[in-house]
């Protein structure tokens, strides 16, 4: 199925957890905010989160500096 990933399109398998799309990003174990269609998904929910055909994400990686 097709989904938008911060802005660019990206196949993924049916059903595909916000957290498998976390791992086919390279982002597993960064802080990280995934927004789903204008919804933030708690991290507690990431394993359990179902992508949908079309569906927007945006994946925003926090970075500490000062």
């Amino acid at each position: 199925m097709q989904i938008i990933v911060n802005g660019e399109p990206r196949e993924v398998d049916d059903s595909f957890s916000a957290a498998q799309l976390l791992d086919a990003l390279g982002l597993t174990g960064h802080r990280v905010a995934v927004e789903v269609n204008l919804e933030i998904v708690p991290r507690s929910e990431f394993e359990h989160h179902r992508l949908s055909p079309g569906d927007r994400v945006e994946v925003v990686r926090a970075i500490g500096g000062g």
